[in-house]
């Protein structure tokens, strides 16, 4: 129920002729995709937990409990399910399908990339001004190399790690290292 929004999205480029593969949601080109999504969550995920850090250190992000449930034998299950849903639900809407359609409308590539990055970056303003700056960052690369690439795939596996890192690296490691706040 709740990827009903990737459903519509799914509809509607079926129902203007295109299809899924129009966005680059397949699995035609696998092995790249995911390669380029590892590479992707590695450069920009430890880029982003070291702007986090300091980010909270200097009291522009607001702390983060990336992990609300108990500790039951199915909490990882969850946490990886929450990753897996942000990761499709983010980047086919706001990526892949929002940078498509504004190209079919006509916008400069520099308008797709700047809007696409600021709509990311506000929708995570609830992690704070740090939070709000570092997504812009992250949403203008994936929507520089979404342009290049044209497939959405790859941001999906780097979205998909990132977010698995964070939560099940706040899950085991947090009060067992002092850095982590």
């Amino acid at each position: 129920l709740r990827l009903v929004p990737v459903l519509l999205v799914l509809h509607l480029l079926r129902r203007s002729g295109e299809g899924r593969q129009a966005i680059g949601l397949d699995m035609s080109d696998w092995r790249r995709d995911l390669v380029r999504g590892a590479g992707l969550a590695v450069i920009l995920g430890g880029t982003g937990l070291v702007f986090y850090v300091i980010a909270y250190r200097l009291g522009m992000n607001v702390r983060i409990d990336a992990v609300t449930t108990d500790r039951t034998w199915w909490t990882p299950i969850l946490l990886l399910a929450s990753a897996a849903y942000n990761a499709i639900l983010e980047e086919v809407i706001v990526l892949a399908y929002f940078i498509h359609r504004m190209a079919q409308l006509g916008w400069r590539p520099w308008r797709q990339v700047m809007n696409s990055a600021l709509l990311r970056g506000a929708y995570h303003l609830y992690q704070g001004f740090g939070g709000f700056l570092g997504n812009i960052a992250m949403g203008t690369v994936f929507a520089l190399l979404y342009r290049r690439w044209a497939r959405v795939m790859p941001f999906l596996w780097a979205h998909l790690f990132i977010d698995a890192g964070a939560f099940l690296g706040y899950y085991y490691l947090h009060g067992h290292v002092s850095w982590l706040p």
